[in-house]
């Protein structure tokens, strides 16, 4: 059974956040700005006790998020928002929440949003990010990669990129409810539609079109389950068991498996899309941190070759 947490946490988003009809473009764009992410107050709050710096180096955007003696390693977190929305300061409940289990610094990237940027605007931002920060630090240091969401789908991407143009391959991969189907086929779409508490199933197409503008929904670089998953690092992908995107990270892990690379997925009972914002207010938000925490650890701290567990 779900916490009690987890529970009202599914009745506010349902009540508040979800809805069948999100507008056209601009309006869509305009109401996932206001609904999601933490509020401005808390986004000050979570930065307590930790070293912050914002970062505008050319076309890399984001900051800086340590605990004052680091541990050797980097986290790259790329957040969520539909393409449409959010920010690395909307997501510091996350951010600074690994931060502080992990040890190491963690670099939260901003990336242009749609529909004033549309595919692949956020790809190539978070891509900038990614070269930045292995030409920026020492060498041999490790880089882990994670986001949730819009960002878990641009985890996977980058990861694809740098695999197949010879870049430094990240330490680990974190995918949080990634959104890796922009095409909408999972059968997850239906089977939890009235399940999920954050969306339906029209409001996928709806957010996919204001991102790609045109281009294709099976276009690897937006929809990363449409590529070849061989050769990748370790990934961790976590889903709630009534997400629409449920599927989208089942067959992105089975595909993983079945290529011969290395993949865990944990599925959590019952919680509403991007609950690990919420750790550690949910305890089932408090229980995915830690274990993406302790994911990053391990593969921060060696090199793990296809197959180890």
């Amino acid at each position: 059974m779900p916490s009690w947490q987890a529970r009202f946490l599914n009745r506010f988003v349902r009540l508040y956040v979800r809805r069948r009809d999100w507008g056209n473009a601009e309006a869509l764009a305009h109401r996932a700005r206001r609904l999601l992410g933490m509020p401005r107050v808390l986004q000050r709050l979570a930065l307590l006790g930790l070293q912050h710096e914002r970062v505008v180096d050319g076309g890399v955007r984001g900051e800086w998020l340590s605990v004052p003696q680091p541990a050797p390693g980097v986290l790259l977190y790329i957040h969520g928002g539909g393409y449409v929305s959010c920010s690395s300061a909307t997501h510091r409940s996350i951010t600074t929440s690994l931060a502080r289990r992990i040890g190491c610094r963690v670099f939260s990237a901003d990336y242009r949003t749609a529909p004033e940027a549309r595919f692949p605007a956020a790809l190539d931002d978070v891509l900038a990010a990614y070269r930045w920060l292995t030409t920026q630090e020492e060498p041999g240091t490790r880089v882990a990669v994670a986001g949730e969401s819009a960002g878990g789908g641009l985890v996977l991407a980058l990861a694809l990129h740098a695999r197949d143009n010879g870049w430094p391959a990240p330490a680990c991969l974190v995918a949080l409810s990634p959104w890796t189907d922009l095409a909408g086929t999972g059968a997850s779409l239906r089977a939890n539609e009235g399940r999920c508490a954050m969306f339906y199933p029209e409001n996928m197409p709806a957010f996919a079109s204001v991102y790609l503008g045109g281009a294709s929904a099976d276009d690897p670089r937006a929809s990363p389950l449409y590529a070849d998953l061989r050769g990748l690092p370790p990934v961790l992908l976590q889903v709630g068991s009534t997400e629409l995107l449920l599927d989208d990270a089942v067959r992105v892990h089975e595909r993983i498996v079945a290529g011969g690379g290395w993949s865990r997925l944990t599925m959590y009972a019952d919680v509403a899309h991007g609950w690990q914002l919420l750790s550690p207010f949910v305890p089932e938000a408090r229980d995915a941190v830690r274990e993406v925490a302790g994911f990053v650890r391990l593969h921060l701290g060696r090199t793990i070759g296809v197959g180890d567990s």
